[in-house]
């Protein structure tokens, strides 16, 4: 993206996506226009100018990389009339240049991709980028429907999802601070509350959630996915990852909208574990109650894809995140 007043685009209008013999459509502020990435003087500018950027700031450590103009102008002044049709791609070709150049020099910064929520979810741009924005929308009951469905493509620890702040700013729903850590959880874990509004037990409950999750990130991030009981059409979710070796998984228990007898879901028939090993149950984030009759037991594999995983939820928003471990 880049602006018309700015000098780079006084300096090369011809840099800028247009079609010849049209009015240049602009975006935000009246000023907004796309870079043409087709052109590789542009991309050798724009790797300049970050190569400037990052190695001016020490210890530089993330980049937000944030794409949030439309294509408004099809057309190149760099792409000949036979390559036209292939703006699209040529475009997105240099992209990908531009983004190898910076991560081959630049290997240990963390990247994350952003266009207005998931727009930049593809497996082009993962070569690139650490985690990419899953939703701008935040609100912890929508991101349990949000999270399922782009977890059909895409692995928990290139999803990146916020504990944000309650009342949501997106829905004005209000949800317990634990519900949203439980939801975030399951994804790349990130924390989007200012302190300063923090009760002071609510921060040690943070805290000890992140530590947690930094435990069990091995497990979360590179583990197997299993859906145990899907958010469409029941009043409650599940899921589980179980680790390679399976001596380790996560399971996450989400209620949504409680109807009748909802409040006691069936036993959850876990997946993926190894049915002669025994697993003891360690509820985490816990509050005042167990979330399960058998938490801090010892389970055989086999009982629990079998017969099930008891648990119980009271209400709406209530949840639970259940750690497995085998005995060594």
């Amino acid at each position: 993206m880049a602006n018309t007043t700015s000098e780079l685009v006084e300096r090369h209008p011809e840099w800028v996506l247009q079609e010849k013999s049209r009015p240049l459509r602009k975006g935000r502020g009246g000023t907004q226009v796309v870079l043409d990435m087709t052109n590789p003087a542009v991309r050798d500018n724009l790797f300049g100018q970050m190569d400037a950027l990052i190695t001016g700031i020490p210890g530089l450590a993330y980049i937000k990389w944030d794409a949030n103009a439309d294509f408004m102008n099809a057309g190149s002044t760099y792409l000949g009339a036979d390559r036209q049709p292939n703006l699209w791609f040529d475009y997105t070709s240099g992209l990908y240049d531009l983004l190898g150049r910076l991560h081959a020099k630049y290997p240990g910064i963390m990247m994350k991709a952003c266009s207005s929520g998931g727009a930049h979810m593809d497996y082009g741009f993962l070569r690139y980028a650490d985690e990419f924005w899953t939703s701008d929308n935040t609100d912890a009951r929508q991101r349990v429907f949000i999270q399922w469905g782009a977890g059909h493509f895409y692995p928990a620890c290139a999803m990146a999802a916020h504990v944000t702040a309650s009342p949501n700013h997106q829905t004005h729903r209000t949800t317990p601070l634990k519900f949203r850590f439980d939801v975030a959880m399951s994804g790349r874990l990130g924390f989007e509350l200012h302190p300063k509004g923090m009760a002071t037990n609510e921060i040690a409950f943070a805290k000890k959630a992140v530590a947690d999750y930094k435990r069990l990130r091995p497990v979360i991030q590179q583990g197997d996915l299993y859906r145990l009981v899907s958010p469409w059409g029941n009043s409650y979710a599940s899921l589980m990852i179980v680790n390679d070796d399976k001596t380790q998984a996560v399971v996450f228990l989400y209620g949504l909208n409680r109807g009748i007898m909802s409040d006691f879901p069936a036993p959850l028939m876990l997946q993926g574990l190894d049915p002669s090993r025994r697993y003891t149950l360690t509820e985490l984030n816990k509050e005042k109650r167990d979330h399960s009759r058998v938490n801090g037991k010892a389970l055989n594999g086999a009982a629990l894809m079998a017969m099930g995983l008891p648990v119980k939820l009271e209400g709406d928003y209530d949840s639970a995140v259940f750690e497995l471990s085998a005995a060594q």
